[in-house]
């Protein structure tokens, strides 16, 4: 009697572990299926870098000029230009299943001629910070059903644990080079919250947001380190040409070639890549 009770209690366990495989293989099916049918459009540097994470990147059929990355995005994607001036008609022809797009940067006549045209468009909130960066990819991944999310964010956190501390806090001015112009980085801003992560502080704290460079303002900051976007660094002629600026060789940062350039995506993002934005911004303070 003993031997038929466990041999019932076997086959109850295969068949247990049987079904169990063939839910998940069914339910792995539904999802890959659920990804072949879509056709994704991102309106913003930073969700596009979440989805390319979360394993959609091949769903991706048009982004905005702002997503830079992963770096070979353009050779499968069409380029829709900003999302403040981008053709709704060319967007639409694209036939998308969904449209990803930051709340604050989507225009209300934009959001209605979409869901006129009866296509989805999920908007999300950022907040820079480290958990700002986790709930986005969280809500990213919750709209795509993705399951990648934990890893992404357990790498994140890693990366950001093993930021060194800094005794004395440099400080840090954030320079934004377009063109014919120059703006300073006051508070509120992505690059402060990024500067901080890494152990540095704002030499700006008089104002919100940015305001055109000034000698004078530089005088009054005189910044440890200088951080650009590589594309704002190598549009004003390298280190060479910044020092030229008027102000700029007087300041601490100027003196001692204290220059950082980093990617703009990776730098001001705040998505998948912040901890190694951090990461280069600490080991550039340290030296």
């Amino acid at each position: 009697m003993k031997k038929i009770i466990l041999t019932l209690a076997v086959t109850m366990l295969l068949m247990g572990c049987k079904q169990k495989n063939l839910a998940e293989t069914a339910s792995e099916l539904q999802t890959e299926q659920q990804k072949a049918v879509e056709r994704i459009v991102s309106l913003n540097g930073t969700l596009t870098e979440i989805i390319a994470a979360l394993g959609y990147q091949k769903q991706l059929v048009g982004v905005d000029v702002t997503s830079t990355y992963p770096t070979n995005i353009g050779e499968t994607t069409e380029n829709l230009d900003h999302v403040f001036k981008l053709s709704v008609e060319k967007l639409i022809n694209l036939k998308p299943t969904k449209v990803f797009a930051l709340e604050k940067e989507v225009r209300p006549e934009l959001l209605q001629q979409l869901n006129q045209a009866g296509i989805q468009v999920l908007t999300f909130n950022q907040t820079y910070s480290q958990n700002g960066t986790k709930q986005l990819i969280d809500a990213v991944a919750n709209a795509l059903q993705a399951e990648q999310a934990s890893a992404i964010k357990k790498t994140l956190d890693v990366e950001l644990a093993q930021i060194e501390p800094i005794t004395n806090a440099p400080k840090v001015l954030f320079i934004y080079a377009r063109t014919n112009q120059m703006m300073v980085g006051g508070t509120g801003t992505p690059i402060e919250a990024v500067v901080e992560l890494a152990g540095g502080k704002n030499a700006i704290t008089e104002f919100v947001d940015y305001k055109p460079l000034t000698p004078e303002a530089l005088a009054q900051a005189n910044p440890d380190f200088i951080v650009m976007f590589d594309k704002g660094l190598e549009a004003v002629g390298g280190i060479d040409g910044l020092l030229k600026v008027d102000g700029i060789a007087q300041t601490n940062a100027g003196k001692n070639k204290n220059i950082i350039a980093l990617d703009g995506l990776l730098l001001s993002g705040f998505g998948p890549r912040l901890g190694q934005a951090v990461q280069e911004l600490n080991h550039a303070f340290k030296k």
